[in-house]
């Protein structure tokens, strides 16, 4: 039963189809630092950063080949093995992508609570929908998998999420680590009530909806007391997205473990060149004019061990190695003891986790957001230096949702969802500007040019009595032409105070589309809108997605077939989050 179901029986809910939402969805590729807006751009200076162009089938085609080389039926088992279906459907699929020789669209993010940010289901959706496009076009399985980064130990960027109440108020709600700061993996922290709590305090700030019982028990399922944040994560996931075919792992697995140990191996007795070859890149990155996103540390290996101070970053010292935070010193012989007697204890950095994931996964495409499609553009020779090809990295989709009620402010106001991106004291002002009546705005300039041409006129007829002139006529000039500046502050002033409501309007859509500041995707969570818009939502934003993932030259027509399929309910169809 879907969302629209779940208080009482009633009639089978409408589709997504036919219960349009009373909701704008702005979709688009988003942009970032100057080598990623050159990459999207298929830009030459950025290219040899990258293995292709995203938006080229041939160079997918190339990353098959490439894939091909290195699974065999026996690599895909095990790459099977470390990921989680949704369903029968999804184990079915399982079978053929090993039988069939299938590939791989992976996404990741740490774990968020309650999912976290937007942003988090947007790579899913992405993911969902790129791997059914080339799925059509290779015509093998193509699986979309979203990667946990349950070994993350920044809790304080995992352990919250924010929620805009009826009042549109923005609320933080957040859980405390048990243990205090102990830097330890995500994966090894248990929650008890204080999950309870946090969940119970997020509800209180949703809407009652026809749809709010369902959603909320979805959380309730996947962070039950006793499970951790990346748990929680992985199965809400699941829950939302795995109708449509996205299956889930977690960097923690014990068989992404067992299939990775010989790359984090050789990450450790090959750390000076592993640096030596980031560090090479990171300088053609700068002399190509591009800021490196990640800095490359000297004597840093691209590992974590889990020591006195949590998870703590090796660094090379000496014949042996050093503990960044405690300051321990271990030898290799010492490092292999401790992750023979606990496989989880050895953890690979930014640099080295997308390395690991194509060990693992045979992996095609990587969905990535502005922030890791800047730093894989450091990754191209650092893959290469483990006879990996490099995935071809594809950007995930920006959404923005519009709200009926936000649409009509800007409808009223001819403003589009941009208009709305500077700080609100900026917004006002230009709006104050745009209201200023035409006739006062014409007075205003024609007094200006007045004052121009008269001082002009004034200084070249004074010019021949006394030269000494020119700065007392220039004074004069200044002195009129900021008194008017200030004649128009006070206008702006007194617009805005009759503006009062429409400001206020526009100070409410902004929370909506800009919360502090920053974009809708990356601060609200979710279910804010699954419980104003139930199981229509994800299904319309698949659609929009399927409209962007479309690549020149690919044979698409069967893509939509496909990725219902395949993939569950992507679009037309209502997808159950109890399913």
């Amino acid at each position: 039963m879907g969302l629209a179901g779940a208080r009482h029986a009633r009639a089978a809910p409408l589709t997504s189809k036919e219960r349009p939402l009373n909701l704008e969805i702005v979709a688009r590729f988003p942009s970032g630092a100057p080598v990623v807006k050159d990459y999207l751009a298929g830009a030459p200076a950025a290219a040899p950063f990258y293995a292709g162009s995203w938006s080229d089938p041939a160079s997918f085609e190339t990353k098959a080949a490439e894939v091909d080389g290195r699974f065999g039926p026996d690599e895909r088992r095990r790459a099977a093995e470390a990921v989680r279906p949704h369903d029968e459907a999804g184990r079915a699929r399982l079978e053929r992508f090993v039988e069939e020789g299938g590939y791989m669209v992976t996404t990741g993010q740490q774990p968020g609570l309650f999912t976290g940010p937007l942003y988090s289901i947007y790579k899913g959706l992405t993911a969902v929908c790129l791997a059914a496009e080339l799925e059509a076009h290779l015509g093998k399985p193509v699986i979309p998998v979203f990667w946990v980064g349950s070994e993350d130990h920044d809790w304080a960027e995992c352990n919250h999420t924010f929620v805009l109440d009826a009042e549109n108020r923005l609320h933080k709600v957040e859980v405390a680590d048990p243990a205090g700061d102990s830097r330890r993996p995500i994966h090894r922290i248990e929650l008890g009530a204080e999950l309870t709590e946090a969940l119970d305090a997020f509800a209180s700030m949703l809407p009652e909806t026809d749809f709010s019982e369902e959603a909320l028990d979805v959380l309730r399922r996947a962070y039950e007391p006793g499970r951790t944040l990346g748990r929680g994560f992985r199965e809400t996931v699941d829950a939302l997205l795995g109708p449509m075919g996205l299956m889930t792992t977690e960097s923690s697995d014990r068989v992404v473990k067992e299939v990775s140990g010989p790359v984090l191996w050789d990450a450790l007795e090959r750390s000076v060149e592993h640096e030596a070859v980031l560090s090479e890149t990171t300088a053609l990155l700068g002399a190509a004019g591009y800021q490196p996103q990640v800095a490359v540390l000297a004597e840093a290996v691209n590992l974590f061990l889990e020591g006195p101070g949590g998870r703590e970053r090796l660094y090379r010292d000496g014949a042996g190695f050093r503990l960044h935070t405690s300051e321990e010193q271990r030898s290799l012989d010492e490092i292999r003891a401790e992750v023979t007697a606990d496989p989880y204890a050895l953890s690979p950095n930014v640099f080295l986790r997308p390395v690991v994931e194509s060990s693992v996964f045979p992996t095609l495409s990587y969905v990535a957001g502005p922030g890791e499609l800047a730093y894989f553009a450091q990754l191209e020779r650092y893959f290469a230096l483990q006879d990996i090809r490099m995935p071809v990295v594809y950007p995930r989709i920006a959404y923005t949702l519009v709200e009926a009620k936000v649409g009509k402010v800007l409808k009223k106001h001819g403003l589009d969802v941009d208009a709305l991106a500077e700080p609100f004291h900026e917004v006002a002002a230009a709006f104050a500007r745009e209201e200023v009546p035409d006739d006062v705005r014409r007075a205003l300039g024609a007094l200006r040019g007045a004052v121009g041409q008269g001082s002009a006129q004034l200084l070249e007829a004074a010019r021949p009595i006394d030269p000494t002139l020119k700065g007392p006529v220039q004074a004069a000039r200044n002195a009129s032409l900021a008194a008017f500046a200030d004649a128009e502050k006070k206008i702006l002033q007194s617009v805005k105070r009759q503006s009062e409501i429409a400001l206020g309007q526009l100070e409410k859509a902004q929370k909506n589309l800009f919360p502090e500041g920053r974009p809708q995707e990356r601060c609200l969570n979710v279910f804010q809108y699954l419980v104003r818009y139930g199981d229509a939502l994800l299904p319309a934003l698949a659609e929009r997605a399927r409209e962007l993932v479309r690549m020149k030259g690919m044979e698409v027509t069967s893509a939509e077939e496909e990725c219902t399929r395949n993939f569950g309910p992507c679009s037309g169809r209502s997808s159950s989050f109890s399913s």
